[in-house]
């Protein structure tokens, strides 16, 4: 059997990645060699699949694009979806909005610069964003592979727009991307101008979904 505290550090790094981690990747990131990385993931996958005395998991490890990531298990699809939906007609949260402009002004942006920006995880609001449609997958950054997000037609229609480049000029006031590793928690009244530009969204998405 593999070592807890090797199959937690796995499943730490499999947790806040959005993208596939490779073996190569893990055994690097913990230290470790590949044979052993490849042993734990088996033990994971089977505790996780459950069997004899054990409980199957809500979530899964599976192999995509080279490399593991952890998702919810696709037997509760419907279970996920009807929860993330059941709020459709509810007003974005002040996270989303926060998280949406970031988006908006900064596009194509990927969700670590966002939790950067925003000095938070985005994990939650990112999914309920593209579930709205108001965001979508735009490929990936070149240097961290990382997903990228942008806006959609839909977050046009409803801000009323005929292009992002009606948006108001308030990029300025976002950091740069060299400056991004430096924010932190602390650092989100940056985002007190866009939060001025952008405080009807949750109207006008009231308003659509009606």
């Amino acid at each position: 059997m593999i070592d807890d505290e090797i199959l937690a550090g796995i499943e730490a790094v499999l947790m806040i990645s959005d993208s596939a981690v490779s073996v190569t990747e893990l055994a690097t990131a913990l230290g470790l060699d590949e044979d052993t990385v490849t042993d734990a993931i088996a033990e994971l996958k089977a505790d996780y699949d459950g069997g004899e005395d054990r409980r199957q998991r809500g979530f899964e490890i599976r192999l995509v694009a080279g490399g593991f990531r952890i998702f919810s298990r696709g037997d509760y699809h419907e279970i996920v979806k009807d929860f993330l939906t059941s709020g459709q007609s509810a007003k974005l949260s002040q996270a989303a909005l926060e998280t949406l402009a970031v988006i908006a002004y900064r596009q194509p942006i990927s969700r670590p610069r966002i939790a950067a920006i925003r000095g938070v995880s985005v994990d939650g609001v990112i999914r309920t964003l593209l579930l709205r449609g108001l965001i979508v997958e735009a490929g990936k950054e070149a240097t961290t592979s990382a997903l990228l997000y942008t806006t959609t037609h839909h977050f046009l229609d409803a801000l009323g727009m005929n292009s992002i480049d009606d948006l108001p000029e308030i990029a300025p006031y976002l950091p740069e991307d060299a400056d991004v590793a430096e924010l932190g928690a602390d650092n989100t009244e940056v985002l007190a101008s866009v939060e001025d530009e952008m405080a009807d969204l949750d109207d006008e998405m009231s308003r659509v979904d009606d």
